[in-house]
């Protein structure tokens, strides 16, 4: 068993693994590892946890970071801010169509990395010679798409909380119009696009939760027979699973609400997934009570 820990290089950012035998970690805690670009600092982000996975193929965490380090980490942040800022001067000086988004040192101070936006190809090489010039170290310009610069930048979602890209996503999942026609959502760009002007991440979060609900529960036009008799289905909550049937007669219309289970569904595909489903679920609590009996034997036992 190997002892591994999880940690960041940046808030919200991908999380790496690293082996920590020996070393007593929090989150929180600041380490020193070793990268492809030389040492640096990260957080852990998780407790440490023991997995079966060899430990060759596990980086070791070379130790805690001390006073000295984590002061070095706090300067070079301070650093990227000054950075930041000369290089949006030379930027508007160039006369350049590109938004700057942000910007990294190496811990070592020997590479420079900055982050930008831009509608097409920008011609930056005069650019790198300005800030090579200025800050005396290697100068990388990287373009990044708009998912990455709402990461970098952070904001509020439509929800009223904290992006999800900037506070626990590390990755990006693939997100399409598919999953918002799943839902039942309107197909308005501004009620679906996120602050980035793309499809909210958020749509993918759900996806095998109405998936589920979609293949047990009826579609809209569906004849089934309820309490009060037989019915269409006019609307479908695959949340609360409750269905909208509405009945038709000489006189008038009338629409009501039931809950899927105290409906009977006409279509043969649909009854034999819901009694699947309910096998499922039945033989699931029926090994719950087995388990539960079985403890309850345990405890007479020992007394």
């Amino acid at each position: 068993m190997t002892r591994v820990v999880n940690v960041r290089f940046r808030d919200a950012g991908k999380t790496y693994r690293f082996s920590c035998d020996g070393v007593n970690l929090s989150i929180g805690d600041a380490v020193m590892v070793e990268t492809s670009l030389g040492l640096d600092l990260a957080h852990v982000c998780e407790e440490p946890y023991e997995t079966d996975a060899d430990d060759k193929d596990i980086t070791p965490i070379i130790h805690k970071a001390t006073e000295s380090e984590i002061d070095r980490y706090d300067e070079k942040c301070a650093q990227e801010k000054e950075a930041f800022v000369k290089c949006r001067e030379l930027i508007d000086m160039r006369g350049l169509e590109m938004n700057l988004i942000d910007c990294t040192y190496s811990f070592d101070g020997k590479k420079l990395t900055f982050f930008f936006t831009a509608e097409g190809r920008v011609d930056f090489r005069e650019l790198v010679k300005d800030l090579a010039y200025a800050f005396r170290t290697r100068i990388e310009l990287r373009q990044i798409g708009s998912r990455d610069q709402a990461k970098l930048v952070g904001g509020i979602g439509l929800c009223g909380r904290e992006l999800c890209c900037c506070t626990f996503l590390d990755k990006f999942a693939p997100v399409n119009l598919k999953l918002a026609r799943c839902q039942g959502l309107s197909l308005n760009p501004g009620k679906l696009n996120g602050a980035c002007g793309r499809l909210m991440c958020c749509l993918q979060f759900e996806k095998e939760a109405y998936e589920d609900a979609r293949r047990r529960l009826p579609d809209n036009g569906d004849r089934v027979r309820t309490p009060d008799g037989m019915g269409v289905v006019c609307d479908v909550n695959f949340i609360e699973e409750q269905l909208s049937i509405k009945f038709t007669n000489e006189n008038e219309t009338n629409i009501e609400r039931y809950s899927w289970a105290d409906i009977e569904p006409l279509n043969p595909e649909i009854a034999a997934r819901r009694c699947a489903n309910c096998e499922k679920h039945h033989g699931k609590n029926k090994d719950v009570r087995e388990d539960e009996e079985s403890d309850e034997s345990g405890l007479d036992g020992e007394e």
